[in-house]
């Protein structure tokens, strides 16, 4: 007696190769990933509360005569290799003084020998320079080039960060190519309102609100009055070695060493067992280098 449910061997085998010929059709069509010259590169930089993020290849020197060779001048440069390179805010900033909205542009520059053309257009989506379209610009800026290097392959980075502003530098070869970028927002008033409303609504017992708030105060030096009154919040509702430490730095930094050394010992007395024997290694050293000072 047949077995309906047995499938012929002709009939087997053409299913097979047909399922190998679909898989490799799918392999072959799936775009091949190779090295490239100019490898793909990233940097980020926080500001305040402002992500700032540069995406860009990295081509290389490689013997070759950069600035007004390999990059001409008075020509728009994608400013690195393959697709254009990116920048992209997560706030609105201030781009060596001039206004910009949040979002992704592409960066290209006009290089000059004394002088160039920063440009950041909203067509984040291009290859090279090729189809840049003057009229999509958001901002145009000069800035000016200084002597730096050697560099082999191209970078940007960020120096000089703030909780405000941060500067860009684009580097190759032997020129270096900075501009500032700056929160058009001041992040501390804004982190101080968040904090306002945070404490307005902390709940009975819940001491970290108080002693996070009172902590970024004393770390900004920003109203000491309401630092010092959210610290003793804190402690009042848990006497903890981390509470006390807090309200010693807060008074050290008024310069109260004497009695920022009497919340030290307060600090150190209320360790317990479970207290992380690093943060009491810390307030003893801390207290050793305040009585040396006081001395």
């Amino acid at each position: 007696m047949s077995n309906p449910l047995r499938i012929p061997r002709s009939k087997a085998v053409f299913a097979v190769l047909g399922s190998a010929l679909v898989a490799a059709i799918a392999i072959a069509q799936q775009p091949m990933r190779l090295p490239q010259a100019s490898p793909g590169a990233v940097v980020k930089q926080t500001i305040g509360l402002n992500d700032v993020t540069i995406t860009y290849s990295r081509p290389g020197v490689k013997g070759r005569k950069i600035w007004g060779g390999l990059v001409p001048y008075g020509t728009v440069w994608r400013t690195g290799a393959n697709s254009a390179t990116t920048i992209q805010f997560t706030e609105d900033v201030l781009v060596e003084g001039q206004p910009l909205a949040a979002g992704t542009y592409s960066l290209h520059t006009i290089p000059g020998e004394k002088e160039w053309t920063l440009i950041l257009n909203k067509d984040a989506n291009q290859w090279g320079s090729y189809s840049y379209d003057p009229a999509k610009d958001a901002l145009r800026v000069k800035v000016t080039p200084v002597a730096g290097g050697p560099e082999e392959w191209m970078q940007f980075r960020f120096e000089d960060p703030t909780v405000n502003s941060a500067r860009a530098v684009l580097v190759w070869e032997n020129l270096q190519v900075p501009f500032t970028v700056k929160n058009q927002t001041d992040t501390n008033v804004r982190a101080v309102a968040m904090l306002r409303e945070s404490v307005a609504k902390a709940k009975p017992g819940d001491w970290q609100t108080y002693y996070r708030a009172g902590n970024y105060l004393t770390q900004n030096r920003l109203y000491l009055d309401d630092a010092g009154a959210w610290l003793d919040k804190a402690i009042a509702i848990s006497p903890t070695p981390q509470t006390h430490y807090a309200k010693a730095r807060f008074l050290d930094v008024q310069g109260k060493t004497a009695e920022a050394i009497g919340e030290l010992d307060r600090a150190l007395a209320a360790a317990t067992p479970t207290t992380p024997a690093p943060l009491v290694e810390e307030i003893r050293n801390v207290k050793k280098t305040w009585s040396e000072k006081k001395s």
